[in-house]
């Protein structure tokens, strides 16, 4: 979807998704020392708010600028500051080796954007820095619930890898995990892309 088509969906008071943060972010972090985090494509902020509330001096960015104006009052109601960007993150460089922690939390972008973004947030981790993305599997499609039904825009662990290689990157994980959905008929399944990475502090 272009910048409208996001605006459109944003639109309105109460937030698209939910104010709490990723429950794959908590897990993967939790080890972590606070420092320079980037959430690209932040959509409505709660990621970058939570990662905030924990000490890190967080960027938030994303094309919507609905979604950022949303994210901002998250924010302020959380009593955090929190830095926005209104960037398409498929064109946007950020400072290379200039973040200790780049999520990427369900970005779903068909080739050749998502080599590009994925490529970029790569360049963006300092050394002993983190890498964290989370997106729909493609064996979310015909195995799991929810989520994109287009096959072109999900991915896999092995995409990412692939995706990153040269980047200097260790690979720590990189598989599928399962996320627990609440629906009216109880709880399905939904299969997501793990891939956690480092840069070596030497």
């Amino acid at each position: 979807m272009d910048n409208e088509a996001w605006n459109r969906r944003y639109a309105g008071t109460e937030l698209v998704w939910t104010a709490q943060p990723n429950r794959f972010l908590v897990a993967e972090t939790a080890s972590l020392s606070p420092g320079r985090a980037l959430d690209i494509a932040c959509g409505e902020g709660r990621n970058a708010v939570w990662l905030a509330e924990q000490g890190w001096r967080a960027t938030g960015v994303d094309f919507s600028d609905v979604a950022l104006g949303k994210a901002q009052r998250l924010a302020e109601a959380r009593g955090v500051e929190v830095d926005w960007s209104q960037a398409d993150v498929v064109a946007h460089r950020p400072g290379e080796r200039a973040y200790d922690l780049v999520i990427v939390l369900y970005l779903q972008l068909p080739e050749p954007d998502r080599g590009r973004a994925l490529r970029a947030a790569a360049d963006a981790v300092a050394k002993g820095g983190t890498l964290l993305l989370v997106a729909h599997d493609s064996s979310n499609l015909e195995h799991g619930h929810g989520g994109p039904q287009h096959p072109a825009v999900l991915y896999t662990g092995a995409d990412v890898a692939a995706d990153i290689d040269g980047s200097g990157l260790v690979i720590e994980k990189a598989g599928v995990v399962e996320r627990p959905v609440e629906t009216p008929d109880g709880e399905r399944i939904a299969l997501d892309a793990l891939v956690r990475a480092h840069r070596p502090a030497r």
